[in-house]
């Protein structure tokens, strides 16, 4: 989860507000390329990956009979849950929506078109951002909680 959530820290605080100060062409063509690229095996691995190791460890803090490490994981996955929930029902529309207009050239009010994407894209890039960041730390409480034995 901390890689997911590295990435949508990045989108956050350094590619949001770097495309946002460029022009509507540059920020629609920029994202049409990236919502494309960035469909690939890596990239579900670290994203939908991430709940699925969370989910065995919880097996195995259960096995284990811890009840406090569990229950961390469980945070975890709760938050990294809502993450999911924001992306497939904010961000993945959103983004297919774009993607589809075609080529930027093309595209009648582009301003309007850029400022439709922009504003919830962002508004809820930032929520999904906090919410991993806080699945990640609660699976680092987790892990400092969890006996270790040799």
């Amino acid at each position: 989860m901390g890689l997911a959530a590295g990435l949508l820290a990045a989108f956050t605080i350094a590619v949001m507000p770097g495309l946002t100060a460029s022009d509507d062409r540059t920020l629609v063509d920029a994202m049409q390329h990236m919502i494309v690229k960035i469909e690939n095996p890596v990239f579900f691995l670290i994203f939908l990956g991430a709940p699925i190791l969370a989910a065995i460890a919880l097996v195995q803090a259960r096995r284990s009979g811890s009840a406090r490490t569990a229950r961390w994981i469980i945070a975890g996955l709760v938050l990294y849950t809502l993450t999911l929930l924001v992306t497939f029902a904010v961000h993945v529309p959103l983004n297919y929506e774009l993607r589809d207009m075609g080529d930027p050239a093309h595209i009648k009010n582009l301003a309007a078109v850029r400022d439709d994407f922009v504003t919830p894209w962002v508004t809820w890039d930032i929520v999904r951002t906090l919410t991993a960041t806080a699945a990640f730390t609660a699976l680092t409480r987790a892990l400092t909680l969890h006996p270790h034995t040799t």
